[in-house]
């Protein structure tokens, strides 16, 4: 749906969607408060979820008297994006940058989020403590109280309220020191995309305990609600911000990276607006863009229209979902481009920039001993063809039986019998990112990017992109005339594509190398960029390294210069003549430049291994 400034903006301001509003003055019906615990960075390594090594008491017994939704799903695999869907209702991929981690989606002057319109309602909202919204939003202005030690007791009596309680204590960073406890490495499980090493059994058990301890701390918040006398008119949430936080885990598009758990309790005087019976499991598909729409749904408050997702529990449930859908785009310093979707059974991934491997260093990442043992194993040739497959380029097309193989090994993209299943999620795919005006094909800092500026079809035409970015990603030497024609188009983001295409051709595009000559002088940085890398990739690599390292170390905006050094990155060798720009980049005042920077320079100068500290907490300025 085609929705215009006015209509959404309409929406923003309350207007129906669904609901009538409560008239100004009039009593207010009872309604019941709302609890969320939130974990970060978790698969369901849960008990509840049928996982026999886990040992997880509270979040057992809340599944066994409440709702346990088993096919639930985070829109982006790491958290700021996820947080921002979850706040404002908005896919972040519609709100360019807000896709990307760590940006600044424009949204508080367009939208209110849920704690504001559940504030108007009569909620009291309270949020301990993090935020990690990824865009322009103020916390402080959204909540009555935003603090570590916010709390529901802090609400007037008799106000019903919405308190969020968000616990750390699995977030990624926790495995970087070992963590002792009741599983121990000969216990797990190495999934077969990861070598047997001592460090990755360290890692796996390790994530057990932290969410053994985790769920600890969750059974105190429930006690407090139970000693307050306030158990029987609370619904309760527990949820992962999203998923998981071993290799191959968060970041990336398989179901590690976006499978969550979802449990949800409702006290018998609320049953009314449960869509099931104590116990039950629901199997339909559920994702985070669901959840602001569900509170407003349980709040008697209006869907605003810009909000794309369906309640799950309230006055206005909706029948099952037949998909979830997910994004990666840049992570960190790392630039990718992912799209995918799952309806519980099986994983289409849609990968626009497979010329990038999957395993790209991140340098936060790889603080984690178990990544640093699988890179090493990778580079001393120690690892079979699943587990090194991470470390090469990827396919366009993935698609996945995660009944048959969950560890996601077999791409059935060409298997005649799981045709019906590939086109049916094809096309889900593309009528959902033209239903949400996907703004995943502009490079960051780019004009156009934001929720309406991204509407103009001057600026960025969606369809055309779309036919143009899968051309390039399936790498079809027969494409080379569109890709040279775009290449020549008034449209930046259209001259960037077509240059994208010419990139992924590499030697099959030789013929194109007189047009990206004259695209390095592109007055769009980013086009620039990218014909440069494809130059230097056909073997004429002098003036593209050149220009890549004075892009590098010039007075561009960040993004473009991080882009600068992917694409000296993915030149390799040849980047060595840029090296004391690259090592200049790596002294910048701002993270990801010095991580890319970094890693680049100790790469070309021979000094890198997997433990090399390319992340320094001290530099976080």
């Amino acid at each position: 749906m085609n929705l215009d400034r006015r209509a959404i903006l309409a929406g923003a301001a309350g207007l129906a969607v669904g609901a009538a509003a409560t008239p100004a003055g009039s009593a207010r019906p009872a309604r019941p408060n709302i609890l969320w615990l939130v974990s970060e960075d978790n698969n369901p390594f849960i008990g509840a979820y049928g996982d026999r090594l886990a040992h997880t008491p509270t979040i057992d017994a809340l599944a066994a008297r409440g709702l346990l939704f088993r096919n639930v799903y985070s829109n982006a695999p790491v958290c700021a994006p996820s947080r921002f869907g979850i706040l404002t209702g908005v896919y972040p991929e519609s709100c360019a940058p807000a896709h990307h981690m760590r940006a600044q989606g424009k949204i508080a002057s367009l939208f209110r989020t849920y704690p504001e319109l559940l504030r108007e309602a009569g909620y009291f909202c309270t949020n301990a403590e993090k935020t990690d919204y990824n865009c322009d939003i103020d916390p402080d202005e959204i909540w009555n109280t935003q603090a570590p030690n916010a709390h529901w007791r802090e609400a007037p009596k008799g106000q019903p309220f919405m308190a969020v309680f968000n616990f750390e204590t699995t977030h990624e960073s926790r495995l970087f020191k070992p963590v002792e406890g009741r599983v121990t490495s000969d216990q797990v499980r190495v999934p077969a995309y990861l070598p047997d090493t001592p460090e990755i059994r360290a890692d796996i058990a390790a994530y057990y305990n932290l969410v053994e301890k985790m769920d600890g701390e969750l059974a105190v918040r429930l006690a407090e609600l139970e000693a307050d006398g306030l158990a029987e008119d609370t619904i309760v949430f527990y949820y992962s911000d999203n998923g998981g936080s071993l290799p191959r885990s968060k970041r990336y598009c398989y179901d590690e990276g976006h499978r969550c758990a979802l449990v949800v309790h409702v006290p018998p005087k609320w049953r009314h607006l449960a869509p099931a019976s104590p116990g039950s499991e629901i199997a339909a598909p559920v994702s985070f863009i669901d959840l602001a729409p569900t509170l407003l749904s349980i709040a008697g408050v209006p869907q605003p229209s810009q909000m794309r997702g369906k309640p799950f529990l309230g006055t206005r449930i909706e029948g099952p979902q037949h998909f979830a859908f997910g994004m990666r785009n840049r992570m960190d310093e790392r630039i990718d481009f992912v799209r995918t979707v799952t309806d519980g059974r099986w994983r289409y991934i849609r990968n626009y920039m497979p010329h990038r491997p999957w395993g790209q260093h991140q340098a936060f990442a790889w603080l984690a001993k178990g990544y640093q043992a699988w890179e090493r194993a990778w580079l001393a040739g120690e690892l079979n063809s699943d587990q090194s497959r991470f470390f090469g380029t990827k396919p366009h097309e993935e698609l996945y039986d995660l009944e048959a193989d969950p560890d996601q090994l077999r791409n059935q993209v060409g298997d005649a019998t799981a045709r019906p299943i590939l086109n049916r999620l094809r096309r889900a795919l593309d009528a959902h990112m033209l239903a949400i005006n996907d703004n995943g094909f502009l490079p960051e800092a780019m004009a156009g990017e934001g929720f309406f500026e991204s509407r103009d079809r001057r600026v960025y035409p969606l369809k055309r992109l779309m036919a143009l970015g899968s051309a390039a990603a399936r790498r079809d030497p027969r494409k080379l005339g569109l890709f040279r024609e775009a290449a020549r188009d008034s449209i930046p983001v259209v001259r960037y594509w077509g240059a994208m295409g010419l990139l992924m051709l590499g030697k099959a595009g030789a013929e194109a190398a007189t047009d990206l000559s004259a695209l390095i002088d592109d007055g769009a940085p980013q086009v620039a960029i990218v014909a440069a890398e494809a130059l230097a990739r056909l073997g004429e690599t002098a003036r593209p390294v050149t220009f890549l390292g004075s892009i590098a170390t010039s007075e561009q905006p960040w993004q473009i210069r991080l882009q600068a050094l992917d694409a000296l990155t993915g030149i390799g060798e040849p980047a060595r003549a840029a090296l004391p720009a690259i090592r200049a980049a790596g002294e910048a005042r701002q993270e990801y430049l010095y991580t890319a920077g970094r890693y680049l320079a100790t790469q070309l100068d021979g000094s890198y291994t997997p433990a090399t500290p390319i992340f320094s907490y001290e530099k976080l300025w």
